[in-house]
């Protein structure tokens, strides 16, 4: 993966850092979203805190919530708890059991969804407990955050685990790969979790892996999860 500014614009109030990330099948790169809601920000699928991220993102607002929105994405949540102390540290439902060295504030679930009003929406993926993904859609930017619900590794695009990208079926393509969907157990859970997801009207979609869809991304994620 290319280098990258600390930190990239996106839209208003919103901006993604993207990092390599090399794993034993390859660099797969990840990315997280930093969104600002008034002067206070969010931090979903935090990547590795260096002096420079820190520093770009102490330029644009007080670090208040850390979000560790899956149970695979969550390796670098400690860095930044204890850089932000006064942060809030937030997880999806059977993180803090898997990371019982942290100390999570809050859990995400069902009776949370209201929690920052209409400023940020999030859903559970229901029917796939080993990922117990959040997907969360900030409306005024009209952006869908992901983790690994959906790859976007384009064939243009750098590509430093091809391999396995090609073995699991995520090469040229927008959607879930064949691991996703083995990991999804109940079809009528993650329907029921789409068509809430569907009711958003987004535009963008920020995977973690691959490019960001800019375009045309409520249609492509219905496409995507047609098969359920």
């Amino acid at each position: 993966m290319t280098s990258a500014p600390p930190l990239e614009p996106l839209d208003r109030d919103l901006w993604i850092a993207t990092r390599p990330l090399p794993l034993i099948v390859g660099d797969v790169g990840t990315r997280m979203s930093v969104v600002r809601l008034g002067q206070e920000l969010l931090l979903h699928s935090p990547v590795a805190l260096d002096a420079a991220t820190r520093e770009a993102l102490d330029a644009q607002g007080r670090v208040r919530w850390v979000v560790g929105p899956s149970k695979v994405h969550h390796l670098y949540l400690g860095d930044y708890a204890s850089a932000y102390p006064d942060a809030e540290l937030c997880a999806t439902p059977g993180l803090p059991e898997k990371r019982r060295d942290l100390h999570f504030d809050c859990v995400l679930d069902d009776s949370r969804r209201d929690k920052w009003g209409d400023a940020l929406r999030f859903e559970l993926f229901g029917g796939a407990p080993g990922i117990n993904e959040l997907v969360f859609f900030h409306p005024a930017s009209r952006s869908l955050l992901l983790s690994d619900l959906a790859f976007n590794v384009t064939r243009e695009g750098r590509n430093r685990a091809r391999l396995f990208h090609w073995l699991v079926g995520a090469t040229g393509r927008f959607g879930p790969h064949r691991i996703v969907r083995a990991a999804i157990r109940d079809r009528t859970a993650a329907r029921r979790s789409l068509e809430r997801i569907l009711s958003w009207d987004f535009e963008r979609v920020i995977v973690t892996h691959g490019e960001v869809l800019e375009r045309d991304g409520h249609a492509r994620m219905q496409q995507a999860f047609a098969y359920l």
